[in-house]
C-alpha cells in the first residue's frame, strides 16, 4: 500500500512511518502541515492518505478540510483521519454524503498495530471505519427522542458493528449469528431509522451519521 502521512508531530510522524514501513507499505511523502499534504497527494496519488486533524498553518481543523479537500479532488485516495479527542462534529463533517475510504480514528489507536493496520486496509478497499471509542460516546449522547432508542439490543449491536466498519460476514461472525439474520437487522435498522433507499447516498453512512446526530 501507498501511504501519505501528515502530522505535525514528528516524533509520531516517524514512528507511524517505520511501523508502516515494517509491515511492508511504502510511504512516499510524510508532511507536517495541510498544504504540503495537499501538495504531496497531488504528486503521488497513494492508496490512503493519513491525516492528523489538526495541523498547521493555524492548528484547528486544517487536516480535517485538507481531508475533505482530497476526497473532492482525488475520490480514488482512502484518507484516515487522526484525533486525539472524540469530537462529533469533526466526524460528521467527514462522513457527511460519502460512499466510503475514509476512517476517523483517535491517535491511541495506532499503538493497537493490527487492529490499525487492518482499518488501513478497510479505507484502501473502499469501507468506512470509525473509532469503536468514538462509537460508544455517541451511543451515551443520544436522547429520549432519538429514533435509536427504538432499536432492539441486538440491532444495537449490529449497528455498533456497521459503525466500526464491520461488512455483513463480518459482523455475523463476531455476534454468532447467520448472514441472513444479519441483514434481516440491518433492513429493520434502515426502516426505524427512516432511511430510504437510495442511489445518491449509502444507507449504512446515514446510520452512521444518525449516531452523530444523537
Amino acid at each position: 500500500m501507498r501511504l501519505i502521512l501528515a502530522d505535525d508531530a514528528v516524533l509520531l510522524r516517524e514512528g507511524l512511518a517505520s511501523l508502516l514501513r515494517d509491515a511492508g507499505h511504502e510511504v512516499v511523502a510524510a508532511v507536517g502541515d495541510a498544504p504540503a499534504l495537499i501538495e504531496a497527494v497531488a504528486e503521488h496519488r497513494p492508496d490512503v492518505a493519513v491525516v492528523d486533524v489538526r495541523m498547521p498553518p493555524t492548528h484547528t481543523d486544517d487536516g480535517l478540510r485538507a481531508a475533505l479537500r482530497i476526497r473532492e479532488s482525488w475520490p480514488a485516495v482512502g484518507v484516515l483521519v487522526l484525533s486525539q479527542y472524540v469530537d462529533k462534529t469533526y466526524a460528521a463533517t467527514l462522513l457527511a454524503g460519502t460512499e466510503g475510504g475514509l476512517g476517523y480514528l483517535l491517535k491511541d489507536r495506532v499503538s493497537e498495530v493490527a487492529e490499525f493496520l487492518e482499518s488501513l486496509e478497510r479505507v484502501r478497499g473502499g469501507g468506512t471505519v470509525i473509532d469503536p471509542e468514538v462509537v460508544r460516546q455517541l451511543l451515551a449522547r443520544t436522547t429520549h427522542a432519538d429514533p435509536l432508542r427504538t432499536l432492539t439490543e441486538r440491532e444495537t449491536q449490529v449497528l455498533g458493528h456497521l459503525a466500526q466498519g464491520y461488512a455483513n460476514a463480518a459482523i455475523a461472525a463476531a455476534l454468532h449469528i447467520s448472514l441472513s439474520t444479519v441483514e434481516k437487522h440491518i433492513n429493520a435498522i434502515f426502516d426505524k431509522l427512516d432511511l430510504p433507499a437510495t442511489p445518491v447516498y449509502s444507507r449504512r453512512v446515514l446510520a452512521i451519521l444518525r449516531y452523530l446526530d444523537g
